[in-house]
């Protein structure tokens, strides 16, 4: 084995041991310490991978960005011909994804802002990027972001363990947020809404005002 294998399994071995630590202990128990014990690397191996705490922080918070950035995009090329809102679509999905995966996205997320609030600005641009698109495409970008809201709800209240639904009843409801046609009334509902308050305000606009 050469050095550059060795050096990538003892980072993903180390990375692993931390996901491990955060999702059994909390964020509060990482430690070199505790990923060199868990991993069954040496302190030193820890180190040379790992200067810093918030280093493997970072790299967990990348990692993880980066394997569901690239499961948006496989998401996003399946449904783009097929969906009003493909944008949306895939922000929901993607919650999904992490809300269901084993040693999610959101357990790094969440040690990273107890730990250090400054490495959410990265994921915190990404998410601008994804709500201006989401925008963007909606007839309704009021009820587009309602639709977002409630999937982030389902993955904040499961992940903090608050939630009272069951692993059915949470899938139910995905569901029910990724489809369109539950959503179309609301939508021309809003539309009609917007085109009558348009058409007041120029006929308004057109009326002569009456001198004083």
């Amino acid at each position: 084995m050469d050095n550059a294998t060795r050096s990538e399994r003892s980072r993903n071995a180390a990375l692993e041991a931390a996901i491990a630590i955060i999702a059994r202990d909390g964020p509060g128990r990482l430690t070199l310490d505790a990923i060199a014990r868990e991993s069954g690397l040496s302190k030193g191996g820890v180190m040379h991978q790992f200067r810093t705490k918030e280093a493997v922080l970072k790299a967990l918070l990348e990692r993880q960005m980066a394997h569901f950035e690239e499961f948006s995009s496989h998401y996003l090329a399946k449904v783009s011909a097929s969906s009003a809102n493909p944008s949306l679509a895939t922000q929901i999905a993607t919650i999904r994804e992490a809300a269901t995966s084993p040693n999610s996205a959101a357990l790094a997320l969440v040690a990273a802002m107890v730990e250090n609030p400054r490495l959410m600005a990265l994921p915190r641009e990404r998410e601008m990027e994804r709500m201006a698109a989401i925008r963007e495409e909606a007839r309704d970008p009021d009820l587009a972001m309602l639709r977002w809201a409630g999937a982030m709800g389902l993955l904040l209240s499961s992940l903090f363990g608050m939630s009272p639904l069951g692993k059915d009843e949470h899938q139910r409801l995905f569901a029910r947020l990724l489809d369109d046609g539950q959503w179309n009334a609301l939508e021309q509902s809003a539309t009609k809404r917007a085109a009558k308050s348009g058409a007041a305000s120029a006929a308004k606009a057109a009326t002569p005002r009456k001198r004083a």
